[in-house]
């Protein structure tokens, strides 16, 4: 084992609320979400930015990658619970493919302040 994944993460999956009339809608019920928890994944710094428009924010980017041949369970609209912060997926997880198989995956998340 290599000392560069020795991070665990908590992917957070809200599932989708259901209008009145039972069709799925993009909101997310996060009071009944789901919590998995990933061990052995390194989570590292990303771009980050600032803006200082009408409403200043911050947004610090993180990502997200797996051992060699390991793949993760995460979708856009997930949460990430890593380094004692909340992130938000930004995008689909990379699945880095060589020689027809799986070597490792990449998320890139983000927390915006402000």
């Amino acid at each position: 084992m290599t000392l560069h994944y020795t991070q665990t993460v908590v992917i957070v999956r809200a599932p989708f609320v259901a209008d009145r009339y039972g069709n799925e809608t993009a909101e997310r019920d996060w009071s009944s979400a789901t919590r998995t928890t990933v061990r052995r994944v390194s989570v590292q710094p990303d771009t980050s930015t600032e803006d200082d428009g009408d409403r200043p924010a911050v947004t610090t980017g993180l990502r997200l990658t797996t051992r060699r041949g390991v793949d993760i369970d995460l979708i856009p609209g997930d949460r990430v619970v890593a380094v004692g912060r909340l992130l938000e997926t930004d995008g689909y997880v990379a699945r880095w493919v060589v020689g027809g198989r799986l070597h490792h995956a990449e998320a890139r998340l983000k927390e915006v302040n402000g």
